[in-house]
């Protein structure tokens, strides 16, 4: 059994809370990059060459990407053989949040009393935590920073079996229509399909951090993504929705088996600050 100190757990999600509102990774620089150059829309093509800069400063200068540095979704795969000492794993993660919001001069948009009062909370950060036990003595820690454009913008489906195919696609496209610039495109849109309602929600937003255009393994799966891809960067909406070819960089599909009598599909998005870290302990 491996032991593992909360206050390191913590450190290290401070630490990722920093560097995800700071600096976009180096496959999503790729992907501006090449949608850059082959927008057809000067519009657009304006759009993303501000996005670049306005990335790169936040990079060289560490300061975030954008003013809503967004609710904290924590994924937490934890090795069955991992034991955690001085204090509990959850109020560790909780702790680093909160230290690494603080810290790194993150906007902390957390309110409690969410359908009343809503009042900010000021001394926490309260993440939203999805767990994971697997093999082994390790445990990956991966951020998610959400803003509320892109995710208020979330769709769950529950179709029927019948729709299959063709009517995952039309769902998906009539999402991205329906949301059009709210998100902030362009974006990574993550597909979850089957399971139960809020697996398939779940699945959406975990495609979320897969790295930017890597393709499903599974090939029918994938050939879905391709579809999807197309179709979204078809319907004109562009970066920033001011018009233009690139909606979407890449499509992530994630399934599940599900019910006989039901098909659940959620649709989940990630703006064009496409934001996450990861680190294993």
């Amino acid at each position: 059994m491996r032991e593992l100190r909360a206050s390191d757990i913590a450190q290290a999600v401070a630490q990722l809370c920093q560097q995800a509102n700071y600096e976009l990774s180096n496959e999503v620089m790729a992907a501006l990059r090449k949608a850059r150059e082959t927008e057809e829309s000067p519009l657009g093509k304006e759009v993303l060459r501000s996005l670049l800069e306005n990335a790169r400063i936040a990079r060289e200068e560490q300061i975030p990407l954008c003013q809503d540095c967004g609710a904290a979704v924590i994924f937490l795969e934890i090795g069955q053989e991992v034991h955690i000492t001085g204090g509990s794993l959850y109020e560790a993660v909780t702790d680093g949040v909160t230290q690494g919001y603080a810290e790194g001069y993150l906007r902390n948009s957390m309110v409690s009393r969410p359908f009343s009062a809503r009042t900010p909370l000021k001394d926490i950060v309260p993440p939203i935590i999805h767990t994971d036990i697997t093999p082994g003595d390790r445990i990956k820690i991966t951020f998610l920073p959400k803003g509320a454009g892109a995710e208020n913008m979330t769709r769950l489906g529950m179709l029927k079996p019948a729709e299959g195919r063709q009517g995952v696609v039309e769902f998906v496209v009539k999402a991205v229509d329906e949301a059009g610039g709210m998100p902030c495109p362009p974006l990574i849109v993550g597909v979850g399909i089957g399971g139960t309602s809020e697996k398939a929600v779940l699945m959406s937003k975990k495609a979320l951090v897969r790295p930017v255009g890597n393709p499903s393994p599974d090939a029918e799966v994938a050939e879905l993504e391709e579809e999807l891809l197309s179709r979204i960067n078809n319907l004109g909406i562009g970066p920033l929705g001011l018009g233009g070819r690139t909606t979407a960089l890449a499509v992530h599909v994630e399934t599940y088996p599900t019910h006989i009598a039901c098909m659940p599909v959620a649709v989940n998005f990630q703006c064009h600050s496409i934001r996450h870290r990861e680190v294993v302990l």
